[in-house]
């Protein structure tokens, strides 16, 4: 690290990192000379940005592109009331230059995908992953194996949350030691079968704390100091006060980091994971979940079309905004109506954002009842589009 040098005013900030041995002048040097991507600056993101910035990390690169909306302010604490509506990635660059003048923040504004990943990732030391869905997490896998890049993997749901490091860097063999995000996960769930924290919902200071725990991993693995999380998966519960440890193995056969892998390039990850693109606004094919936009449904509701519209939400947010002409048969609970609901009849069926509503639909097309639609983009886009004067949550 001679090529690196702290100044007078990064000694007096870093202080209480200097005078711990396991870190120390040298440490800090290593700290500023690493460089580390932040994958999404939502949740997980913001505060573990802010870690790494106060931290010392001397360039760090975050990826997003989204706008700051009010539904974030309740857990993403790296923004305020006046930064909605902006840019995520240039409005955190400009809190973690605030926070430490004295590292670099790299902004890459774009869809982190098969197009745009190997690209980012090959400039970066270490990878943290603060992603929501699953297209992302199987890419940001994929293109740190390929490149050789450890993973710092965190996910948040409810009252829950996980981390681990995912590290490919090869043993004494020459092989990777360490599992990958498809040893643990080898294929992603059906599409809308795991509920987003935009439907599911998340404690606010959760993400907090397992983004906490990933900042606390990126620093180790700068150091070289501890133990890291590679091959141990950390649970939290935040309502039990619990923390659970679960060793995972590094899968052989995987296609990705396995003794062969047959996965040498990145794919398309939507398709992979089954998530279709666009589709018209009519009804689309058999073979998919049928749907109607809002502004069908309003058309059907203002013309007194004869169907049933159902809502399967929970009962604690049909109270936060509803149709007046819905009725409530949560999810859950729909299983056990199905008989009291006449097959020859049309329904409707709409949930927060349309996940939940099409696995309904589906459970009654597989049911018997011939003509049920799902409602594209469920109550929140009739509140975007529709009625703008109804809350969103």
């Amino acid at each position: 690290m001679t090529d690196v040098q702290l100044s007078k005013d990064e000694i007096s900030r870093y202080s209480r990192h200097l005078i711990l041995p396991e870190v120390g002048l040298e440490g800090q040097k290593k700290l500023k000379a690493a460089s580390v991507l932040m994958i999404g600056t939502g949740g997980l993101g913001a505060p573990v940005s802010m870690y790494l910035a106060a931290a010392g990390v001397g360039r760090i690169g975050l990826v997003d592109f989204d706008n700051v909306d009010f539904s974030n302010l309740q857990r993403q604490v790296l923004y305020t009331t006046l930064d909605v509506g902006k840019p995520k990635c240039a409005t955190a660059r400009d809190k973690l230059k605030a926070l430490n003048p004295h590292i670099e923040v790299e902004v890459h504004e774009t869809r982190f995908c098969a197009n745009t990943a190997l690209d980012i990732v090959r400039n970066y030391d270490i990878v943290i992953d603060g992603t929501d869905n699953f297209p992302t997490r199987y890419c940001t896998n994929d293109a740190c194996v390929i490149l050789g890049k450890p993973n710092v993997y965190g996910s948040i749901f409810r009252f829950e949350g996980q981390a681990t490091v995912f590290d490919p860097r090869p043993g004494a063999d020459g092989k990777p030691t360490s599992p990958c995000y498809r040893c643990l996960y080898p294929d992603p769930p059906p599409p809308g079968m795991v509920p987003s924290c935009a439907e599911g919902g998340v404690l606010g200071v959760l993400p907090g704390i397992i983004g906490c725990i990933q900042a606390n991993e990126a620093i180790k693995l700068i150091l070289g100091i501890g133990t890291p999380l590679t091959g141990r998966l950390v649970r939290y519960d935040a309502l039990e006060m619990k923390f659970r440890e679960y060793r995972i193995r590094r899968d052989p056969a995987c296609p990705v980091c396995g003794d062969n892998p047959t996965i040498r390039e990145l794919v398309d990850y939507e398709q992979f994971c089954g998530i279709r693109g666009e589709e018209s606004n009519t009804i689309i094919r058999e073979d998919k979940i049928p749907e109607i936009t809002v502004h069908q449904l309003k058309e059907r509701l203002d013309r007194g079309d004869d169907f049933v519209l159902i809502d399967v939400r929970e009962p604690h947010e049909h109270a936060i905004c509803n149709l007046p002409q819905s009725t409530l048969i949560p999810l859950g609970t729909l299983p056990g109506k199905l008989a009291t609901l006449d097959p020859s009849k049309e329904y409707v069926v709409h949930c927060k954002m349309g996940g939940r509503s099409a696995q309904a639909v589906d459970l009654l097309r597989k049911s018997g009842f011939s003509r049920v639609y799902n409602v594209a983009g469920g109550i929140t886009a009739w509140a975007k589009e529709i009625d703008k004067s109804m809350p969103t949550y």
